[in-house]
């Protein structure tokens, strides 16, 4: 039987599962294929790009799709939400800084507004300030996140705390166990982003891919020293999660002198993005990644992640008594 969650019925998709809004990665075929496949895919507007932003939203058609913003960044550049919003997304999605300016803008236009926090206190304020959707981001995620509280004690906490406001599940989440287990804690659905970096639309680079399904959970780490190669003075409180390398490896816990040899190693950095040389460029991916293990079209990534849980959730039934 389909899953008919609060989600769902928000957004008007068959399937409660939305695609990360990765930068970078998170492109305009990606964003379209999930949603064409039954979810919601949302394009991730990174650092500000206009050029790269227009390009990835024309290349998502005539999809229904969401586009999400780093909220600290889009306040330097806040042109960048009028572009969007000329666009007429289902939702814009603002993660890592204060989104009061951009609330009643985003309200004005149509569009439904989610919020990702990673505190009991941020849903609480992400709630009071109107959000639709309110997604709980785990420390096991992949990218920039925070290493306050893991996903799984912090789902149920803040869906009973911002309940009825749906709440999305996000924190290594690679398959449909994981997401019936967070419907399970009450949650409305998923925000999915290793697995679909890992989809054969997404815009990462094939060598990028390959070491995602070669890795593990266990390979990643959470590091500031990929911000500080590229020179993006993200607030402290946001580390990024990545693939351990030989850079993370030279370099984690000696930050202070990554900052002082940057004169060679920032134009190291930017060669090795460009000839896909990921012992130096940075992976960003989350605890998930044992559960990557091949590269399948967004279509058949989603139709694993609501079949799976689907069964799964049919199936537990059967551990409750009759009697």
């Amino acid at each position: 039987m389909p899953l008919d969650t609060p989600l769902c019925r928000l957004l008007d998709i068959r399937h409660p599962i939305l695609l990360a809004p990765m930068g970078g990665i998170s492109g305009g075929a990606l964003a379209a294929a999930v949603t064409r496949a039954g979810g919601l895919g949302i394009i991730g507007g990174g650092y500000g790009d206009r050029a790269w932003l227009e390009r990835e939203l024309d290349a998502a058609g005539e999809a229904r799709i969401g586009i999400g913003f780093i909220t600290w960044s889009l306040a330097r550049n806040p042109a960048l939400l009028d572009l969007a919003l000329t666009r007429s997304p289902v939702a814009v999605f603002l993660s890592f800084g204060d989104p009061r300016p951009f609330v009643a803008k985003i309200r004005a236009r149509g569009a439904k507004l989610i919020l990702q926090v990673q505190t009991l206190r941020e849903a609480r304020e992400a709630q009071e300030l109107g959000a639709d959707l309110i997604v709980a981001q785990g420390t096991e995620a992949g990218g920039h996140g925070t290493t306050r509280r893991a996903l799984f004690p912090l789902l149920p906490a803040v869906v009973d705390a911002v309940a009825p406001t749906p709440v999305v599940a996000a924190g290594g989440i690679s398959n449909g166990r994981q997401l019936a287990a967070a419907l399970m804690l009450g949650t409305a659905g998923v925000l999915v982003g290793t697995r679909f970096f890992a989809a054969k639309e997404s815009l990462g680079h094939a060598n990028a891919k390959a070491r995602i399904v070669a890795a593990g959970g266990d390979d990643t780490l959470r590091t500031h020293i990929f911000d500080i190669v590229r020179e993006l003075d993200w607030p402290k409180a946001y580390t990024g999660r990545a693939i351990a390398n030989e850079l993370s490896r030279r370099w984690h816990g000696a930050e202070a002198g990554l900052g002082a040899a940057l004169k060679e190693e920032k134009p190291r950095y930017a060669a090795a993005v460009q000839a896909g040389d990921f012992e130096t460029a940075v992976i960003f991916a989350g605890e998930g990644l044992d559960l990557v293990c091949d590269i399948p079209t967004a279509a058949e990534i989603v139709e694993r992640l609501a079949s799976e849980a689907e069964e799964l959730l049919e199936r537990a039934a059967r551990f409750v008594a009759s009697d």
